[in-house]
């Protein structure tokens, strides 16, 4: 009997069907990984069998569980599972913990509930469970609360509590997005490590292919609410059967995909929905069309050329004698973990931080001076793409008012010429004209980032600050807006800092990278170099720690029967 039996599970919430017809099986110390695109139905497939979808969620199907359907349980059956038999992994470990309640005062939480434990011996287990979860100081950690960790700290204390009652089942949503690779590595080797020595099942869902290829036994990929394929890992990464399954193949930056868009664009998914009729998916080619093949910046002069600098934050000293430079038309990638010093850097570089020492030049011209008019010139050249861009964005005005007013701000004061300028940017970033009425909350998460573009591109820049612009995108959006960005900068003439800690998507991106670590500069060279011939041990150890070494670039077969165009 199958740990886990989900037979035709099906969840749809006013008419609208998030999951359809979903069948799968897990196996006790198996790990079975549910791949796809945000809203695909992922995680409300993770909620459902947890018991904890909404009121007004609609449910069909089985869910066994040792032979018991959950989906028929009641709610106190169900609570006596939830935290103890069946435990999660939630996606933000921040947002999973009570910010007035210490660390150790959760875990016992669970312990008391779920077994007959003292408070005294539940507190102690809790110690024990730190220590499995490999954080530095077990006991000291009881007494603090979330704030007061790391995100890779948050997620482990996370996997505490989930692990605190042994379960059976261990479901992890998306449980290293936006961790630092090495800390994703670590976790990612604690939870295969938990899984053999409790034996449990564990169902890994994420968009990661890398991910999947060095730690799941079984992938089901999933899309619009429907399972599109299962296979083994191996077979499905060497011989993908559906075209969506090779299109996130194609679209993946990995170790082993030696990829760089000087060479060739990712390749983008297209779903053709047409009412009466299936659905239909292609893959757009990686080639560049006659003319469009971008042009490599080389023997430019510099633009940006920052020298010996020193800041901070009181009496902490953040950044130590950093000197760099971007030249015109150039992309630089800037990568490091969490804490090194890079977000630091780009609030110095616009000014939002003082330097302590040190000079910052642009266009051969010290910005510390400037003031007035000249530093409001100044601004209008170097523009920002921020990290989150639902948080980047102000939910209560339109795209219309986001756009108007950064160009009222800087002067832009013709409507007809502002307005002009708005259509042809959102044309620019691929967004329908229709889009200047909608407001922030009414489109994608990949559709935002382009509203994000947008803002910072609607001033005709010249630098472009990207703060880690596609680390919270699925890979076929993260894509899309990587070609966008190669696109603008060959039409715009734009010179990128690129910041981010995923080396994968850097290589593909910059002409040159630069390594920080604890605020200082370790290494730079080409894409090329530093993957092949890293000369400093923490550029190794970053390199080390990406997932997706194991998996090649898929094998491309046309499939019969179905329209699909790829070109490598």
């Amino acid at each position: 009997m199958s740990l886990l039996d989900v037979r035709g599970l099906r969840v749809s919430y006013d008419n609208a069907d998030a999951v359809k017809d979903l069948s799968f099986t897990l196996q006790a110390g198996e790990t079975l990984a549910l791949v796809g695109e945000s809203g695909c139905g992922k995680s409300t497939t993770a909620l459902a069998l947890m018991g904890l979808l909404p009121d007004n969620a609609r449910l069909a199907g089985q869910v066994l569980f040792e032979g018991r359907d959950l989906l028929s349980m009641a709610p106190r059956q169900m609570r006596q599972l939830q935290g103890n038999a069946l435990g999660m992994i939630f996606q933000d470990p921040l947002s999973s913990l009570n910010p007035v309640l210490t660390l150790g005062e959760q875990v016992a939480e669970n312990l008391l509930a779920h077994t007959d434990l003292t408070r005294r011996q539940a507190w102690k287990r809790a110690e024990e469970l730190f220590a499995l979860v490999q954080l530095p100081r077990p006991a000291a950690h009881l007494h603090e609360y979330p704030q007061h960790l790391s995100g890779g700290q948050r997620q482990r204390v996370v996997i505490a509590m989930a692990i605190a009652c042994q379960p059976r089942l261990l479901i992890a949503d998306e449980p290293t997005t936006a961790l630092d690779v090495s800390v994703q590595a670590q976790i990612l080797e604690l939870l295969a490590r938990l899984r053999g020595e409790l034996g449990m099942g564990l169902l890994l869902i994420t968009h990661d292919l890398g991910v999947v290829g060095q730690h799941a036994d079984r992938v089901i990929v999933m899309h619009d609410g429907h399972a599109l394929e299962s296979q083994p890992t191996r077979a499905l990464i060497e011989h993908p059967q559906h075209p969506y399954s090779r299109g996130l193949l194609q679209a993946s930056l990995g170790a082993e995909h030696d990829q760089h868009y000087l060479s060739n664009r990712l390749a983008e998914i297209n779903v053709e929905r047409q009412p009466g009729q299936a659905t239909r998916y292609s893959v757009n080619s990686s080639h560049y069309g006659p003319g469009r093949k971008p042009r490599a910046p080389a023997g430019n002069p510099a633009l940006l050329k920052v020298s010996d600098l020193t800041t901070g934050y009181g009496d902490n000293t953040v950044l130590n004698r950093i000197s760099l430079e971007v030249g015109e038309r150039e992309s630089v990638g800037l990568v490091g973990e969490s804490g090194c010093g890079k977000s630091t850097l780009s609030r110095t570089l616009l000014r939002l931080l003082p330097a302590r020492s040190g000079s910052i030049e642009f266009a051969g011209r010290d910005i510390a001076s400037l003031k007035g008019e000249a530093l409001l010139s100044w601004r209008r050249q170097v523009q920002m793409i921020f990290q989150d861009p639902y948080a980047a964005l102000n939910p209560r005005h339109s795209v219309e008012t986001i756009l108007d007013r950064v160009q009222r701000l800087h002067g832009q004061n013709d409507p007809g010429q502002r307005q002009q300028a708005r259509l042809a940017m959102l044309d620019a970033v691929g967004l329908a004209r229709s889009s200047l009425a909608r407001l922030p909350h009414q489109f994608s998460g990949g559709q935002r980032q382009r509203i994000g573009i947008a803002r910072a591109l609607i001033l005709k820049p010249r630098l472009v600050i990207c703060d880690e612009p596609v680390s919270a995108l699925d890979v076929s959006t993260q894509a899309q807006i990587l070609n966008l960005l190669v696109e603008l900068r060959e039409e715009l003439g734009l010179s990128y800092l690129f910041i981010s800690h995923d080396l994968s998507v850097v290589r593909y991106f910059a002409d040159r990278i630069l390594v920080m670590e604890q605020g200082q500069i370790v290494e730079q060279a080409t894409p090329q170099t530093l993957w092949h011939s890293p000369r400093h041990p923490y550029t190794r150890r970053l390199l080390a720690a990406i997932p997706g070494a194991a998996v090649p670039p898929p094998a491309l077969q046309p499939v019969s029967g179905l329209r699909f165009a790829v070109g490598w």
